[in-house]
C-alpha cells in the first residue's frame, strides 16, 4: 500500500482518467446552476444532471472531476463517527453514452490495486441481486473470487422517475480488530470493519411514471469515490479526521483552546466539529454564499454558529474561525485557487457573523441552560416551542442547534409549538406590510402573432390591434373617455418596464380620442402593452394612432440606468467580485441598486465608488450596444442579472474598459450625458444585501441645491457664513460638553450631600442597612452615580426612584456584597417596584434597574420596597 497525501491522491485519480480519454473539469460551484431542486451540491454527479437526462450536450463523452460537496442532513453525527462530514470531496469519472461496465470495472480495480497498491485480497465487491453482467466482469475478467462478491438488494440507484440503474460498491477490509466479531460480518455490516471506498453506478434504465423500467438506448457511468476515505486507508489513520486533509485544522483548534486531541471523547467531538465546519465555511463563502435566514445562507449560518458553540465548549470565548480559514487555505489553496484569492473576503464574512453571534451566545446559552434546569426540576423532557423560537429570534440560536443541545441532556424540542410561533411572526409581518396589491391582469392576445408586433423607439405611429378595459383580460371594441384602458399596437415606440427600469409614459392620439399612458409593460409572451386613462373620446380596435413618449422623463431614466451599470462595475472594483445585483429600481427621479455584500459600505468606500463613477462620466465614453449570441456574450465576460432568463441572442451594453452587461433597457449614448452621479444613502435590505440610492443629472442638481439650502438655513441660525458652519458647530459642541461636565459635577456634589444626610433615613432590617428614597436627578447616569455613593455609604441595599426631566421614571437598586450574601436580590426588588408603577425591568442580585410609566404611583411603589427587602433577608 502506497502512502499518499490527500493532494497527491486527488491528482493521481484525475490524471489516471485523463490518460484514459477523460476531460478533466474543475469542481463546480457549491451553488447549483439552473437546478431549483438543490440548495447545495452534495454529490459528484449533481452538476451533470442535464447531461445524464439528455437536456444538454456534455463538453466531452468522458469527464473526470473532484467535486466539492456539502451535506448537512446528519450534521449532528459530525465528530461522533469516523466518516461523517459536512464538507467532503468526491472523486468521480463519468461516461455520457460512451463506455460502460466492461471498461469502468477493470479501470477501478487497476486504479486501486496498481496505482494505489491496495491489497487485492482485502477488497470486497457488492452488486445488485440481478446484475449478472457486473458479476461476470468482476469474477471472470478481474478475477475476484465468489466469496468476495456479495449481491445486495439495496445496490440500486434511483431518485424517482428518470435515469437509474444498479450499482457496485468496492469495500476494503480494515481488519477484524475494527469489526464486531460476528461470523457473518461483511460489507453489509455497519460495524466499521468494511469501509466503502468507491461506488460505481450503472445508469442503464429509465424509471417510468408508472414505476416500470425501460432500458436506456445510451447507457451512462457515474462513479463516486470519497477522497477522505481513501486517504485514511493510504495514510493508515483510524478515521478521516486524522488524515492530512483535516488534522491540521484540529491541531489549530487544539492550540487555540489549549485542549489536547485525544484528551477525552467529549472534547475530541468539538475539535472535529470545528475542523470539519471550517472547511465548509471556507468553501461555501468562497463560492459566494453569505449568511442569512433563508436557503443555503441559513445552512452557512447554522454551520458557523455550531462551530462557534463548540469553540465555547472548549473554552474559546473569542473569535477564532478566521485563523482556521488560514489553515484551510494553506492546505487547499493550490488545487482551489479561488479560496486563496478570496481569503481576506472569506475571513471578513466570518468575522462579521462570528462577532455578531458571540454577542448573544452567552445570553442565549444562559437562558437555555436555565430552561433545561427548570425542565429537570419539573420532571419534563420537552422544551416549549415558543421558548425555542425566542432563542432563535432574539439570540440567533438556529432551531437545530437548540435541538442538539437538548438532545445532549436527553430532551426534545416542541416542533409544533416552534412552527406556531414562527407563523404568528410571519402573519404579523404580512399584516404590517398590508399588501393588498392584486395579481396583474394577463390580457388575452391569443389571436395575435407576437413576431408581427414591433417595438421601434423611433416610431411615432401605429395601429390599435387590441384594446381592453384595464382590469379585464378580454378585449373589447373600444373604451371611452373617463375609463382606464390597455392597448396593444402593431408598432410602438414605448419601452416596457423590465429589469428594475420603469416603463415609458406619454399619450396616444386616435382619430376620435386621446389616451394618457401611465405605464408600459410586457405580457408573459413578450408582447408590449400600454395602460392608462382615456381622457377624450374613444380608443377603438383598428384605430390608426400617433403617439408621443415623454422623452424628458425617458432621458432621466436613461441617465440613471447607465449610471446603475457604472455603479455595479465600481462596486466590484472597490468591494470585490462577490458583488452581484440583487435587485434595482431605475426611475426618472433616482436609482437604487441592491447587491450582495456582508457589511455596511464604509464612507471611504462610498467616496471611492462615487469618484470612480464620476470619472467614467467625465471621460465622455461612447456607450455601445450590440446583439450577439449569448455564449459569445458570456465568453466576453458580460455580466448577467442573476435569475434572469435570456434568449439565444442578447443585447450587450458596454462602457469601454469599465462595464459590460446583458441589458435590454434604455441608456445614454455617451457617459457625459449622465452629468453628475451622487450617492444619497447606503443601507441594509436584509442579511447579506446592501442598497445604495443615488441620483444623476437634474436629480443630482436638485439634490445639491437642497443641500446648499439646508446649509444656508443652518448658517443663518448659527449667525455665520455657509463656509463657517462646521467651525461654528465645533465651538457650540465644546461649549455644550463643558456645560454637561459642570452639570455632572454638580449632580455628583448633590449625590454626595444626599449620601451624607441619608444616615437618618437608613433602617436596619434584620441586620441589613436599607435605604429607600425618591430623588431628583436628570437622567439614569446621574441616578447610578447617586446609587453607587449611597450603597458605599450605607454598606447595605439602596432603592432609588426618580422622575426624569423627560417625564420617564427611573428605578434603581444596588446592594453591597454583604447584603447579597444575606439574601438581597436587586433584580427581584426592582421588578416588583416597577410593576406598581406600570413598568418593568430586572437585573443582577447586586445591581438592577427598571422603568415605570405612572409617576403618581412612585411614592406608593417605594413604600412597598421596604416589605420586599424584609421578605428577602434571611
Amino acid at each position: 500500500m502506497k502512502y499518499m497525501s490527500g493532494n497527491e491522491l486527488r491528482e493521481r485519480f484525475l490524471r489516471f482518467f485523463e490518460e484514459r480519454g477523460h476531460m478533466r473539469l474543475p469542481s463546480a460551484s457549491l451553488i447549483p446552476q439552473d437546478d431549483p431542486t438543490l440548495l447545495l451540491i452534495g454529490a459528484g454527479m449533481a452538476p451533470f444532471k442535464p447531461f445524464f437526462t439528455g437536456k444538454m450536450k456534455p463538453p466531452s463523452p468522458r469527464v473526470t472531476t473532484c467535486q466539492k460537496c456539502v451535506r448537512t442532513g446528519d450534521i449532528e453525527n459530525v465528530g461522533r463517527t469516523a466518516r461523517h462530514h459536512t464538507y467532503f470531496e468526491m472523486l468521480g469519472d463519468f461516461s455520457f453514452g460512451d463506455y460502460f461496465k466492461k471498461e469502468i470495472i477493470p479501470w477501478s480495480w487497476e486504479f486501486l490495486t496498481k496505482e494505489l497498491e491496495l491489497p487485492g485480497d482485502k477488497l470486497y465487491i457488492t452488486i445488485h441481486t440481478s446484475d449478472d453482467e457486473a458479476y461476470q466482469i468482476w469474477h471472470d475478467v478481474v478475477g475476484i473470487p465468489d466469496e468476495r462478491i456479495m449481491r445486495l438488494e439495496d445496490n440500486f440507484w434511483e431518485i424517482g422517475s428518470g435515469p437509474c440503474g444498479p450499482c457496485s460498491e468496492i469495500h476494503i477490509d480494515l481488519g477484524p480488530e475494527r469489526g464486531c466479531g460476528k461470523p457473518d460480518c461483511g460489507p453489509a455490516c455497519d460495524c466499521g470493519r468494511f469501509l466503502e471506498l468507491w461506488n460505481l453506478v450503472f445508469t442503464q434504465f429509465n424509471q417510468n411514471e408508472d414505476g416500470t423500467y425501460t432500458p436506456l438506448e445510451h447507457k451512462n457511468i457515474d462513479t463516486g469515490a470519497g477522497l477522505e476515505r481513501i486517504a485514511s486507508v493510504l495514510q493508515g489513520k483510524p478515521s478521516n479526521f486524522e488524515t492530512d486533509l483535516i488534522f491540521p485544522i484540529i491541531e489549530y483548534a487544539s492550540r487555540e483552546s489549549g485542549v489536547a486531541y485525544n484528551a477525552s471523547p467529549k472534547t475530541d467531538v468539538s475539535l472535529k466539529v470545528i475542523a470539519d465546519h471550517a472547511r465548509s465555511l471556507t468553501f461555501m463563502i468562497g463560492d459566494g454564499i453569505l449568511p442569512s435566514n433563508l436557503g443555503r445562507g441559513y445552512i452557512l449560518r447554522r454551520v458557523l454558529r455550531r462551530a462557534v458553540r463548540h469553540g465555547r465548549l472548549l473554552g474559546i470565548d473569542r473569535e477564532f474561525l478566521g485563523g482556521a480559514v488560514d489553515v484551510v487555505v494553506s492546505m487547499y489553496g493550490d488545487h482551489y485557487p479561488e479560496i486563496r484569492e478570496k481569503q481576506d473576503y472569506i475571513k471578513k464574512v466570518i468575522h462579521m457573523e462570528e462577532s455578531s453571534f458571540l454577542k448573544t451566545l452567552k445570553s442565549g446559552s444562559d437562558m437555555l441552560d436555565g430552561e433545561i434546569v427548570r425542565l429537570k426540576e419539573e420532571g419534563k423532557t420537552e422544551l416549549d416551542g415558543s421558548i425555542a423560537f425566542k432563542l432563535s429570534d432574539t439570540f440567533g440560536f438556529p432551531k437545530e442547534l437548540t435541538a442538539e443541545i437538548l438532545e445532549e441532556h436527553g430532551m426534545t424540542l416542541d416542533e409544533k409549538g416552534f412552527a406556531e410561533a414562527l407563523e404568528v411572526q410571519r402573519k404579523m409581518a404580512r399584516d404590517a406590510r398590508d399588501d393588498k396589491t392584486g395579481r396583474p391582469v394577463i390580457y388575452n392576445d391569443r389571436d395575435l402573432n407576437a413576431a408581427d408586433l414591433k417595438v421601434d423607439e423611433c416610431a411615432h405611429c401605429g395601429k390599435v390591434m387590441k384594446v381592453y378595459p384595464v382590469a379585464d383580460a378580454q378585449p373589447v371594441d373600444s373604451v371611452s373617455d373617463g375609463n382606464d384602458a390597455a392597448v396593444i399596437l402593431d408598432v410602438t415606440g414605448f419601452h416596457a418596464e423590465g429589469g428594475g427600469q420603469l416603463g415609458d409614459i406619454g399619450v396616444i392620439k386616435a382619430p376620435a380620442g386621446l389616451m394618457r399612458v401611465t405605464k408600459t409593460k410586457k405580457l408573459p409572451d413578450g408582447v408590449t402593452y400600454m395602460a392608462g386613462t382615456v381622457e377624450e373620446g374613444t380608443i377603438a380596435t383598428g384605430d390608426e394612432v400617433t403617439f408621443e413618449v415623454d422623452t424628458v422623463r425617458k432621458s432621466d431614466i436613461a441617465r440613471n440606468h447607465t449610471a446603475t451599470h457604472l455603479l455595479q462595475a465600481a462596486l466590484r472594483r472597490v468591494l470585490g467580485d462577490h458583488v452581484n445585483q440583487a435587485g434595482s429600481y431605475v426611475g426618472p427621479d433616482r436609482l437604487h441598486f441592491d447587491f450582495s455584500h456582508f457589511s455596511a459600505v464604509t464612507p471611504e468606500e462610498l467616496a471611492q465608488v462615487e469618484k470612480m463613477v464620476n470619472e467614467q462620466i467625465l471621460a465622455a465614453k461612447t456607450v455601445t450596444f450590440e446583439e450577439v449570441p449569448i455564449e459569445e456574450a458570456k465568453k466576453r465576460g458580460a455580466m448577467a442579472l442573476f435569475g434572469e432568463k435570456y434568449g439565444a441572442v442578447v443585447r450587450v451594453v458596454t462602457v469601454p474598459d469599465f462595464s459590460m452587461e446583458l441589458c435590454g433597457g434604455v441608456h445614454v449614448s455617451n457617459t457625459a450625458q449622465i452629468g453628475l452621479f451622487k450617492i444619497v444613502s447606503e443601507s441594509s435590505t436584509g442579511a447579506g444585501v446592501r442598497r445604495i440610492e443615488a441620483v444623476t443629472g437634474f436629480g443630482a442638481l436638485q439634490y445639491v441645491e437642497g443641500l446648499e439650502k439646508t446649509i444656508g438655513n443652518v448658517a443663518a441660525k448659527l449667525h455665520c457664513r455657509n463656509t463657517d458652519v462646521e467651525e461654528r458647530l465645533d465651538v457650540l459642541a465644546a461649549e455644550a460638553k463643558e456645560a454637561s461636565q459642570k452639570v455632572k459635577a454638580l449632580e455628583s456634589k448633590m449625590a454626595a450631600a444626599a449620601a451624607s444626610s441619608a444616615a437618618d433615613q437608613v433602617k436596619d432590617i434584620k441586620g441589613v442597612n436599607a435605604l429607600v428614597q425618591k430623588v431628583s436627578v436628570s437622567d439614569v447616569n446621574a441616578l447610578r452615580t447617586m446609587g453607587d455613593q449611597l450603597r458605599d455609604k450605607t454598606g447595605g441595599v439602596v432603592v432609588l426612584a426618580s422622575v426624569f426631566e423627560n417625564g420617564k421614571i427611573g428605578i434603581l437598586a444596588m446592594a453591597h456584597k454583604d447584603a447579597v450574601a444575606k439574601g438581597i436580590h436587586c433584580g427581584k426588588i426592582v421588578k416588583e417596584v416597577a410593576a406598581l408603577c406600570g413598568g418593568g425591568g430586572g437585573g443582577r442580585p447586586d445591581m438592577a434597574q427598571a422603568g415605570g410609566k405612572d409617576a403618581a404611583k412612585v411614592d406608593e411603589a417605594l413604600q412597598a420596597a421596604w416589605g420586599v427587602i424584609e421578605s428577602q433577608v434571611k
